[in-house]
């Protein structure tokens, strides 16, 4: 039988405790960065301007499930964008009808203007392609321009809004980069699109993605303080007192008072990388990122970099002197290209070790054999992924690869727990657990339950990461908060979210045509059936 121990001779070892030691974050570490979150929190509630956003949205109020209406939405978030149309039911279910189209790196990369002009074509050729029935039921054309259909828009990266339909680009990420785009208003530049070709849509509401999260489970749940997005990328977004959010200055919003939701924009939290554990493997990604010195928070726990991180340190080892301490200082084509290396292959390395997915099967022999045939899964996994030769990869090989995995994304769980637990602890909703007796006596939302909305690859489908993300909050808020703390998955918050918004919207529209002030009230939201919209097309196919 193969020896599988991971560990020969010192070096291996040396090599092994120091990663450890490097990517095992303590309960210490997690400590100063919620800290720094929470300061990082303040700074930028009271000026603009700072990397954590913390934009104002200008959505006042979080439904409860009653809702009901029809609404169209375009999701612009990453590779894809997408048209929905959602029909909210009012038991916190919804139907979903919906199309992709496919967003290439020349639209990207090009002018501003030609990449909203194909968003514009996309909802388009969605309507025309297949006319809802359903659209009678969108708003009445008492309330709308009769020829216009209402949209709301969710778009993934970061914008300082103003209104609710009206927000200014901040910075592209993800991988975009079109021109002339940084500094104009987004809502302005698809309303254009729409108008240049003709196309009756009209463009009511403007909603990030974590923000739709947040809504989404708070209409399938009944209520959700916190939307957080655990994927590609990573933020997050909250409901806050509008009180608070001293930057408003003399905002009308303001003298309206009650709550309003602010997305943080997290992802850039910790720029300076005071409190976050740098390693030389985080350096060098950021280093060679399209964007170093930002989004640093977003680099140490989100699915885009996982991998990148992983492969530094996988081809450190392969080129590891005197000698090398992997595939016997073998690579390939894929390794040695940045980026080459997906979070999907940690995952599956993960899934193959734990026996998860495609590698579900009974356990048979002893614990010995167990742990070889798990090695020799996690070998199959890096021959297919990492088109390397299979007799290049080691039985030890295999395992020190599924620990490299496994401290990578145990980091990046743990540090995730930071971002729940600050926006808790700045909520009111707990405080930071000094491990004594806790009671959640003067806790706002004292021992209820407090809905978080999640979404994202890694949260869903990296296996423990949830499990993990929990035990950090349970660290640094205590078991009692953790407990009560409402974990689940958001369902289609950049569709569902959206519709959603777009009905506040209308609400807010209604309010500002009667002169009246806006307070939400989840019973007064019906849109009741009008005289059928006529769709107009601009294109031919």
């Amino acid at each position: 039988m193969s020896h599988t121990t991971a560990l020969h001779g010192s070096a291996k070892e040396d090599i092994l405790k120091s990663l450890y030691d490097q990517f095992t974050i303590d309960d210490q570490c997690l400590f100063k960065i919620t800290k720094t979150f929470l300061s990082e929190i303040s700074d930028g509630l009271s000026s603009y301007g700072r990397p954590m956003a913390m934009i104002p949205t200008f959505v006042k109020g979080v439904p409860d499930g009653s809702e009901t209406g029809t609404f169209l939405a375009l999701d612009l978030g990453g590779t894809n964008l997408r048209v929905c149309e959602v029909t909210l039911l009012g038991d916190k279910t919804f139907s979903l009808r919906q199309q992709k189209y496919k967003v290439s790196e020349a639209l990207k990369t090009g002018e501003v203007t030609t990449l909203f002009d194909y968003l514009a074509d996309s909802v388009d050729a969605f309507l025309t392609d297949s006319p809802s029935q359903d659209h009678d039921s969108h708003i009445s054309r008492a309330d709308q321009d009769s020829s216009c259909v209402p949209l709301a828009l969710t778009f993934s990266f970061p914008v300082e809004q103003s209104a609710l339909d009206s927000g200014v680009l901040l910075t592209w990420t993800k991988g975009f980069s079109a021109k002339n785009a940084v500094g104009k208003d987004i809502v302005k530049l698809l309303q254009d699109a729409f108008d240049r070709k003709h196309i009756h849509v009209k463009c009511v509401a403007l909603v990030n993605d974590t923000v739709g999260a947040l809504l989404s489970r708070a209409y399938t749940s009944g209520g959700c303080i916190l939307g957080a997005i655990f994927g590609t990328g990573t933020n997050g977004a909250y409901v806050e007192e509008v009180s608070k959010i001293t930057k408003l200055g003399q905002n009308p919003t303001v003298a309206a008072g009650g709550e309003m939701i602010v997305n943080t924009e997290w992802g850039a939290f910790n720029n300076s990388r005071s409190a976050l554990p740098t390693t030389p493997y985080d350096n060098k990604l950021d280093r060679e990122s399209i964007n170093p010195r930002f989004q640093a928070f977003e680099k140490f726990i989100s699915g885009m970099y996982l991998g990148e991180i992983a492969r530094n340190v996988i081809l450190s080892l392969i080129d590891a002197s005197p000698k090398p301490l992997l595939f016997g200082g073998r690579s390939s084509a894929l390794l040695n290209k940045q980026w080459g290396l997906d979070t999907a292959v940690l995952s599956e390395v993960e899934d193959a070790w734990e026996g998860l997915g495609r590698f579900s099967s009974p356990e048979q022999g002893s614990p010995e054999a167990q742990k070889e045939e798990r090695l020799r899964r996690i070998q199959g996994v890096l021959v297919h992924r990492l088109e390397l030769s299979p007799p290049d990869i080691s039985l030890v090989d295999a395992d020190i690869v599924r620990q490299v995995c496994n401290l990578i994304a145990s980091r990046a769980a743990r540090m995730s727990g930071t971002a729940v637990a600050a926006i808790l602890v700045h909520t009111g909703r707990a405080r930071l657990w000094d491990h004594g007796e806790q009671s959640s006596a003067g806790l706002k939302d004292e021992g209820k339950r407090i809905g978080v909305g999640v979404d994202g690859s890694l949260v869903e489908f990296y296996p423990q990461f949830q499990t993990k993300l929990r035990a950090s909050l349970r660290a640094l808020v205590g078991p009692e908060v953790e407990s009560r703390v409402d974990l689940g998955m958001a369902k289609d918050g950049s569709g569902v979210g959206a519709a959603l918004c777009a009905l506040i919207a209308h609400k807010q529209n209604q309010a500002n045509h009667t002169n009246g002030t806006y307070t939400y009230d989840s019973k007064d939201i019906t849109i009741t059936p009008p005289t059928e919209v006529d769709y107009i097309s601009s294109l031919s196919w």
